[in-house]
């Protein structure tokens, strides 16, 4: 049977793995909360019983976590646009926003390369 925790179907992975799954948990996080639950981190996620899933769970309602954490992101971003923050300009413009070079690089926020510039009006001048 498989584990869920939190609406996410965990796989069939060590449990220590597993629970890194859970977006808001990662190893450290994950690590800390089995050994308070005292579950092995070797046992697998589909072995867990129900008993070291509510300790799991327990644990977990200390932690912000999945759609609540997500939440929370988004209203922070959304307050730094707000007060008109540089940091939060940054985000309403699409572009890096811990300091990165945007000269080169930082394609991932800016989007794929816009054709454009002097090369396009050559090509343009050339067809005629």
């Amino acid at each position: 049977m498989a584990a869920r925790i939190e609406g996410v179907i965990l796989p069939n992975k060590r449990v220590e793995f597993g629970l890194t799954y859970l977006y808001g948990i990662g190893l450290s996080s994950s690590q800390d909360i089995l050994q308070k639950a005292k579950i092995d981190f070797n046992k697998r996620c589909n072995d867990l019983t129900d008993e070291d899933l509510a300790a799991i769970q327990k644990e977990l309602s200390k932690y912000a976590i999945e759609g609540e954490l997500r939440k929370r992101i988004a209203l922070d971003i959304r307050r730094l646009q707000e007060i008109g923050s540089y940091r939060g300009l940054r985000h309403k413009r699409g572009l890096p926003v811990r300091g990165q070079r945007t000269k080169t690089n930082a394609r991932t926020r800016k989007g794929p390369r816009r054709a454009g510039g002097a090369i396009a009006l050559k090509k343009k001048a050339t067809k005629k």
